[in-house]
């Protein structure tokens, strides 16, 4: 089932009744919407005055809604994450942790194939010279050994977005909206890692002792051109800054089709299909992690 993404940019006042998410605000207590707590899958709260009850934050960790908190940057700072998400938790977390270094080194070629693959059908897909990509995303070696990921994405943000263009979290537009359309897909890749019973801390390839969501920042990658390609759409509209309306037009990531195989799903539905996969190679039961291309 589609979940529905929720994004608060003013000051509304969000409680809990009869399983319903109750909307309002202080000037008009008596005009109120809700919304299905089991309709829900994304939250974000951007505005710094919204107020929010401590049973509907544990209604919405219940049933794994990701509720992101913005800073007053207004960009995300934080995410609510359930601790007990699915049932076989604890087998899951221990098929994780034991994983040998040559199950994790052959799970990260994957990833970065996976993720070069789809490098290079946006580009394709924009008109722009995907073949490019074609020898870095064959034949990569175990554990991506010689940097065909880094080398590969030098050629392709050259491709997408010019010369110039030079990609880095502080960089200048449109890596704004990059960076905000990553932290959504990593709020949804999260949610998808933990109801599929595995633990988000414990990475295959990602090990900075400063991110706790390492496995999240793994898992993602053949998706991200998936922001890239509304983000691409977005630039060429002449869209610069992080408005409102930008920020909306982000959220719908979550909502973009992706196919596997044969089978055509939005992306927050495809991240279940990718985490399930890797809980399953985990656990010795697969070998291949479930991603999907990129059209």
């Amino acid at each position: 089932m589609l979940k529905r993404a929720l994004f608060f940019s003013t000051p509304y006042c969000l409680s809990l009744r009869n399983g319903q998410m109750v909307i309002h605000t202080r000037e008009a207590p008596e005009m109120r919407k809700s919304v299905p707590i089991e309709d829900i899958g994304f939250v974000v709260l951007e505005d710094q005055q919204t107020s929010v009850t401590l049973p509907l934050l544990n209604a919405l960790s219940d049933n794994n809604v990701a509720v992101i908190l913005c800073g007053e940057n207004r960009m995300p700072n934080a995410m609510l994450m359930n601790l007990d998400s699915n049932r076989t938790q604890g087998e899951n977390y221990r098929a994780q942790i034991e994983a040998s270094e040559p199950l994790k080194k052959g799970l990260w070629k994957q990833i970065v194939e996976a993720k070069i693959r789809n490098q290079a059908a946006l580009l394709r897909k924009l008109g722009r010279d995907g073949d490019k990509l074609k020898p870095y995303y064959m034949n990569v070696k175990s554990a991506d050994a010689d940097n065909r990921e880094g080398i590969a994405a030098k050629v392709y943000w050259s491709e997408l977005f010019g010369a110039d263009f030079v990609r880095s979290r502080e960089g200048a537009a449109p890596n704004n909206l990059l960076n905000y359309g990553y932290t959504i897909l990593r709020a949804a890749v999260a949610r998808s890692i933990m109801s599929s019973g595995l633990f988000p801390s414990f990475g295959i390839f990602h090990r900075n002792r400063y991110n706790a969501f390492p496995l999240a920042d793994d898992l993602m990658e053949p998706y991200r051109p998936y922001v890239d390609e509304l983000v691409h759409a977005l630039w060429m509209r002449g869209h610069k800054q992080l408005t409102k309306e930008v920020k909306s037009e982000l959220l719908r990531i979550l909502f973009a089709d992706t196919r596997f195989d044969k089978v055509l799903r939005p992306l927050d539905v495809g991240l279940t299909f990718t985490s399930a996969s890797l809980a399953k190679c985990f656990s010795g039961i697969q070998k291949k992690i479930a991603y999907p291309v990129l059209e």
